[in-house]
């Protein structure tokens, strides 16, 4: 039998403009077998260092001098799409973190995270994954969707061209179903539910589920204070 092959770690840049959580998070990765590729001050310097490095997962600090992290995050997307960024925030229900889930934000930690969750979000993200804490993230989304919705428009062009099945597969996902949930709700293979999915995020040029959720709540397919099936989207587990 083949033995399995460990799973690469993610390539981190730390953004940040403090000095010591910037050494903080590399000695909690590197003690974590996580390589950090390079740090930076600003936002500016992380739009840089992202192409000189070409990490796989940058952790952004929002309020930075020179360039914040949201206009950072944007450039690095932009210039770098199969990068993910993990916001870093020091208040939970940050309407800068809602802003950087829309522009494709793949998640966020807030600052005095545990080293364990820490690393976990990392690998969590740098698989592919949207790191959603689920009641953060939904009670974060409920306060700005509503007036995110007053000032964009209601339905995205991209939105008609779903089909029933698929505005039905994004609805179920904005109210945090994992996909073996939405295989069991919808009574598909976990396979068939991917494959919605997958054109859902096409169709609406979406990163991952992070965004989803966002244009779940924004479009009005899910409404604040619904509650979904489960309390989760998806959480990172440490890996032993």
């Amino acid at each position: 039998m083949t033995p399995d092959v460990p799973e690469r770690a993610p390539r981190v840049l730390i953004a940040d403009d403090q000095t010591l959580i910037r050494t903080g998070f590399r000695l909690i990765l590197t003690a974590r077998g996580i390589e950090v590729a390079g740090e930076a001050a600003d936002g500016a310097e992380a739009v840089a260092a992202v192409r000189e490095l070409r990490p796989d997962v940058v952790l952004m600090d929002i309020r930075m001098p020179v360039m914040d992290g949201l206009e950072a995050t944007r450039h690095i997307l932009a210039e770098a799409p199969g990068c993910r960024v993990l916001m870093l925030t020091t208040f939970d229900l940050d309407r800068y973190v809602y802003t950087a889930l829309s522009i494709g934000a793949s998640g966020f930690l807030l600052k005095d995270v545990t080293p364990e969750h820490l690393a976990a979000a990392v690998r969590l993200v740098g698989s592919g994954d949207a790191l959603l804490a689920p009641q953060i993230t939904r009670r974060l989304v409920e306060r700005y969707a509503a007036e995110a919705e007053r000032t964009t428009p209601a339905v995205p062009a991209g939105l008609t061209a779903l089909t029933p099945r698929e505005r039905e597969v994004l609805t179920l996902m904005g109210r945090g179903l994992s996909n073996g949930e939405l295989a069991t709700e919808l009574t598909l293979s976990e396979a068939t539910v991917k494959s919605h999915v997958a054109r859902v995020f096409a169709k609406l040029g979406l990163r991952d589920r992070a965004q989803a959720v966002v244009l779940a709540y924004e479009t009005g397919l899910v409404r604040p204070g619904e509650q979904p099936r489960r309390d989760a989207v998806r959480e990172p587990r440490s890996r032993t």
